[in-house]
């Protein structure tokens, strides 16, 4: 299914503030069934959507590397690691290093990754949802509805089942 970034875009900002107070709710929830139901929407949202037919994660935000992943990618990219932090990593305002900037510069334009096979740790796990604990990571994946049409679609399944 085709992804309209710029729809996709206007309505999750427009859900924001209700996403927010959910989640808020979600956290104190001691519902024992949550993590099955989100890898039950997890698993259905991943049917209808193709991230290679959106990619909007490796065109809006940045992965941290860790020293492992900075590590792998300089030697998949056959450079020394300096030149590989030099050339395209800054620290953020966490002490994180991150991208220069969007998008992805291993984004190739037909959204496949050009070091996918070495990519960092946080792209293989994106956007999160089909991990265990979702309550210990729902500031995070508030923000990825705002990226991640799965993540969104996840979330309304979730706040029609859990209200």
């Amino acid at each position: 299914m085709l992804i309209d970034l710029k729809a996709f875009t206007a309505k999750a900002k427009r859900r924001y503030k209700e996403n927010e107070k959910f989640f808020a709710l979600l956290k104190r929830s001691r519902r024992r069934d949550l993590d099955d139901k989100v890898d039950r929407f997890h698993e259905e949202a991943f049917k209808k959507i193709d991230c290679l037919d959106c990619a909007n994660c490796c065109k809006s935000i940045s992965p941290t590397f860790e020293p492992t992943d900075i590590k792998r990618l300089s030697k998949f990219l056959d450079l020394k690691t300096n030149v590989f932090i030099e050339t395209y990593l800054e620290m953020d305002e966490d002490g994180d290093f991150v991208h220069h900037g969007a998008p992805c510069p291993f984004l190739l334009p037909d959204n496949k990754c050009r070091v996918y096979e070495a990519r960092p740790e946080a792209c293989r796990g994106y956007p999160h949802t089909n991990e265990k604990k979702i309550r210990s990571i729902a500031d995070i994946t508030l923000q990825n509805t705002m990226y991640c049409p799965a993540v969104f679609d996840i979330t309304e399944q979730l706040k029609k089942e859990f209200r």
